[in-house]
């Protein structure tokens, strides 16, 4: 079982790509694929993540390549452990914690955004970016 997991605030622009994409992913209906969506990762995450085979988290991010980069997430203590907000590394981290065993495999999809202004609506580069994005989870769930 797969959890696709959108994080982003949508009232900020391209920061919805997360978000946007779990939404679009659910009209898909993708067998054995749950979907969630937050703000951001909290440590009460960790649970939810309980029961799932493969992690796929999806954020907006200012900073990688256009479209956007797909790579591997280990579980892993960082600067944010002790946050509000959490990297995906951290949280899978905690999951090792409270569980006791390995966390699930994971993977972290960042959708190049532009414009993260509140009140902005999504960019026209950044609902290409999504396209492609989308194009990409569906093309990761055929082959896992």
């Amino acid at each position: 079982m797969r959890l696709l997991f959108g994080y982003g605030n949508p009232g900020r622009g391209d920061d919805a790509l997360g978000p946007l994409l779990i939404e679009r992913i659910e009209q898909c209906r993708l067998t054995d694929t749950a979907c969630l969506t937050d703000m951001q990762l909290l440590i009460e995450h960790a649970t939810d993540l309980a029961g799932f085979d493969r992690i796929l988290f999806v954020d907006a991010d200012v900073s990688c390549a256009e479209p956007f980069e797909f790579s591997i997430v280990q579980a892993k203590q960082d600067d944010s452990y002790t946050s509000h907000a959490l990297t995906p590394a951290a949280l899978l981290f905690i999951y090792q914690q409270v569980y006791r065993c390995a966390a699930p495999e994971a993977f972290l999809l960042r959708i190049r955004g532009h414009a993260f202004e509140l009140g902005n609506p999504l960019s026209e580069q950044a609902g290409n970016n999504l396209e492609a994005a989308i194009a990409k989870v569906r093309q990761w769930h055929a082959e896992h």
